[in-house]
This record gives C-alpha cells, sequence and structure tokens, in this order.
C-alpha cells in the first residue's frame, strides 16, 4: 500500500493531540477523517489545515460512544474519502480533577464510555473495515492512552487512569488477535502534555505546577505525540504490533 492510499480516521481530530496527528499525517500524505464531539469550529480548522497540505479531509460530529454514530463516521469517511486504512482511536475525556470518592457516579460512568466503550467500538469497526478476515486489504489502528494507566493518577482522576488501562489491555489483546489479518495495533502512553484537556479539568495552568515532576522539566507537545502515532501508522513500523509507546518525558 503506498502512502497515497491511506485513509485514517482521527477520534477527537479537532483539537489537542487529535489536531496534531490529523496535521502530521496530511503531511505524510494521508487523507484523514476527523471525528469531532461537539466544537464544530475548532473540527473545521483543522480540517482546513488537512487540506492546505494538499490531501483530502471531511469532519463529522461523532459521539464515540454510540454504535451508530460511529457507524456513521466510518461509513462517511469510507464514502468521501476512500477505503479506510487507519485508526487514530484518540477521543477521550477526564472529568473534573478530584479525589475518587468525590468523583460524582455518573461522571465516572461517563468517562468509561468514551474512553473505554467508545474505544471498543472505534477499534472493532476499524477491524471490520481493514481486517483480510472482513475483505480488507490490512491497516493499523494506534489507541492514544495515558501514562496515568500505570501511574494511577491518585487525588486527581482515579477512574480516567482505570480507563486508560483498559485502552493498553485491548490494545495487546487486539494486537494478537488481528495479527494474521494484515491489522496492526499499537498503543502511544502521552503524559503531561500542554493542550485544552487541562482546562477542561479544572486546571488550565497544571501542565507548567506539574513540570517538576516529570524528569525532563517540562510538559510535552502535541506534536510530540503525532509523531510517535505518525511512525506507528507508517511502513518502519511493520512489524511493529502490541506495542505500548510511552511519550512521557520520563514520568
Amino acid at each position: 500500500m503506498s502512502v497515497t492510499d491511506k485513509v485514517t480516521v482521527v477520534t477527537g481530530g479537532g483539537r489537542g493531540i487529535g489536531a496534531a496527528v490529523a496535521l502530521r499525517l496530511a503531511r505524510a500524505g494521508h487523507r484523514v477523517g476527523i471525528g469531532y464531539a461537539r466544537d464544530r469550529q475548532a473540527a473545521e480548522e483543522t480540517a482546513a489545515a488537512v487540506r492546505a497540505e494538499g490531501v483530502a479531509c471531511v469532519a463529522v460530529r461523532a459521539d464515540t460512544s454510540d454504535e451508530s454514530a460511529v457507524d456513521e463516521l466510518f461509513a462517511t469517511v469510507r464514502e468521501r474519502l476512500g477505503p479506510v486504512t487507519g485508526l487514530v482511536n484518540n477521543a477521550g475525556i477526564t472529568g473534573l480533577l478530584g479525589r475518587f470518592t468525590e468523583t460524582p457516579v455518573e461522571r465516572i460512568r461517563r468517562v468509561v464510555d468514551v474512553n473505554v466503550t467508545g474505544a471498543l467500538l472505534c477499534a472493532r469497526r476499524a477491524a471490520l473495515e481493514m481486517s483480510t478476515r472482513h475483505g480488507g486489504t490490512g491497516g493499523a489502528v494506534v489507541n492514544i492512552s495515558s501514562a496515568a494507566a500505570t501511574l494511577g493518577a491518585p487525588g486527581e482522576y482515579v477512574h480516567y487512569a482505570a480507563s486508560k488501562a483498559a485502552v493498553d489491555a485491548m490494545t495487546v489483546g487486539l494486537a494478537k488477535e488481528l495479527a494474521e489479518e494484515g491489522v496492526r495495533v499499537n498503543c502511544v502512553q502521552p503524559g503531561m502534555i500542554a493542550t485544552g484537556i487541562h482546562a477542561a479539568m479544572g486546571d488550565p495552568e497544571r501542565p507548567w505546577k506539574k513540570a517538576s515532576a516529570v524528569p525532563m522539566g517540562r510538559p510535552g507537545e502535541p506534536e510530540e505525540i503525532a509523531g510517535a502515532v505518525a511512525w506507528l501508522l507508517s511502513a518502519e513500523a511493520s512489524y511493529t504490533t502490541g506495542a505500548v509507546l510511552r511519550v512521557a518525558g520520563g514520568l
């Protein structure tokens, strides 16, 4: 498969890490399908930046925890851009920072719905699109996890950390299940990255407040995650599957 044949779905692709990934993939020649939850303006701005790199792009609103929305996302990308060959499973939420016992159950459920169920639904649909067992020509999935999956995030968002540990387990299991069907499945664990997600948690200055806890002494940038994702989707990673790649400044 030449790079010009690559059509990659990036969930949560309108902002932050997802937007950086979409742009990085565009520069590598991927056509990009951006899935976004609410912020249409941000998604369209990212789509415009992707098109400025000379590749086709479509932005589709989709709640990844909803099976029908996931189906519509993939169907639209296939119709507009061609057969899907890649998925960056990036959509995720944290909820507000706080101790586990003080976190409302409805918030915990929503985080699990998006981060676990949503990631599973998108990976399932991607496998159905790409697996040779189901008539596809192969492809690759990169799940976006978090360093919190192994650090636990005590006092901040234990429920989020648990959801990302599930993403790591899904990565390993699917990699083994799909290996003979032409689909590679890998995972990137970002650490403290300077994106708008921290404002959504209730502390926009968190990446800089916590920088001293990072061995490299600074938060990461979305582009530093995008580079790792692009490599895992590339032919250079053709023998890499089931890997959980930590990009966290030494955390």
